[in-house]
């Protein structure tokens, strides 16, 4: 838990493979909520919720959402992207621990967020941040989060009775891991290289 901040930010990984399904200890579960529900947001509206999922048959039902849409990505594929994406693992819905869905509440604070009157999708960014306080925590606490991007927005709602309103903005898979790996998976499998820092700083103007 006393790990350095740095360290955790770069071994932080998007995991698929590694989960053990071992339980996740209720107080680190407790733990690392905290540090996401401590995250800045605008206007103080704190506008995410966490759903806990640990249903099987919930998880299995999303599982099968998820690889359709694998299924329909695929099929946009051709050559060499097809054959690399073909070995690529897009979950961990079925191995993980436990799944939890960070949602945004647009509504949440209103009718004036301060803040956010001129940046619409500010009250987003701060669930982003929440999202990524999750992530951190859970890599100080020697767990696995993987973000699940491959659903639909309604399908989830529906499938977690999610009001109207309301979106769930990451499917995270999360639980003690066999290991963290120390390159991410899309570079392994070809997908992508990192770009350097330095081709990402501008000075004054773009």
């Amino acid at each position: 838990m006393n790990a350095d901040i740095y360290e955790v930010v770069h071994r932080r990984r998007d995991v698929r493979a590694e989960f053990t399904g071992a339980p996740i200890p209720e107080d680190v579960l407790r733990r690392i909520l905290t540090a996401a529900h401590a995250a800045p947001s605008v206007g103080l509206s704190q506008p995410w919720d966490f759903v806990l999922v640990a249903d099987p048959a919930v998880r299995r039902a999303f599982y099968e959402h998820v690889q359709h849409e694998r299924a329909t990505f695929a099929a946009t594929l051709t050559g060499a992207d097809a054959e690399r994406f073909a070995r690529i693992k897009i979950d961990g819905v079925l191995e993980s621990s436990l799944s939890i869905v960070v949602t945004y509440d647009p509504e949440r604070g209103s009718p004036a967020v301060l803040g956010r009157h001129a940046i619409a999708d500010a009250g987003l960014y701060s669930v982003c941040l929440a999202i990524q306080n999750l992530w951190l925590a859970a890599t100080a606490e020697e767990l696995g989060v993987g973000w699940v991007s491959f659903y639909r927005e309604p399908y989830a709602r529906r499938l977690l009775g999610i009001p109207d309103g309301i979106r769930p903005v990451a499917w995270l898979c999360v639980g003690p891991v066999t290991h963290l790996e120390t390159t991410p998976d899309l570079e392994r499998h070809g997908w992508r290289a990192r770009r350097p820092l330095d081709a990402a700083i501008h000075h004054d103007r773009w």
